[in-house]
């Protein structure tokens, strides 16, 4: 059973980078995949989450409306589209899964190792 998230780098503010989470080992289309970032010295924290069929999302309001998270069942992945970034979205981002939204977006089941997204100002 394994998330493992890519698609980090550097990039300037208001740049963009797209995140990708590769899933394996469990049945993909039947779990809620969510993306949590961490901050130097803070909290863990929600980004966004997205249901089994993709039709519905979920954000945390510093990120909605510059974020667009979506899944592909076919390769078992999760993809978050990240725009207009900006230096305090600079973090450690996470993948996670689990079997309801509430779950995901506050204890979610299983978790995968990171990836560093850096914004220079």
């Amino acid at each position: 059973v394994q998330l493992q998230a890519s698609g980090g780098g550097l990039v300037q503010a208001g740049g963009s980078l797209r995140l990708s989470c590769a899933a394996s080992g469990f049945t993909f289309t039947e779990y809620v995949i969510g993306w949590f970032r961490q901050a130097p010295g803070k909290e863990r924290q929600f980004v966004a989450a997205i249901n089994w069929v993709g039709s519905t999302s979920q954000y945390a309001d510093s990120t909605e409306g510059r974020f667009t998270i979506s899944r592909d069942d076919a390769r078992n992945m999760v993809y978050l589209q990240m725009n207009s970034l900006k230096p305090e979205d600079t973090a450690i981002y996470y993948c996670a899964a689990g079997t309801t939204m509430r779950i995901v977006t506050t204890q979610p089941n299983l978790w995968g190792q990171g990836t560093q997204v850096t914004v220079s100002s």
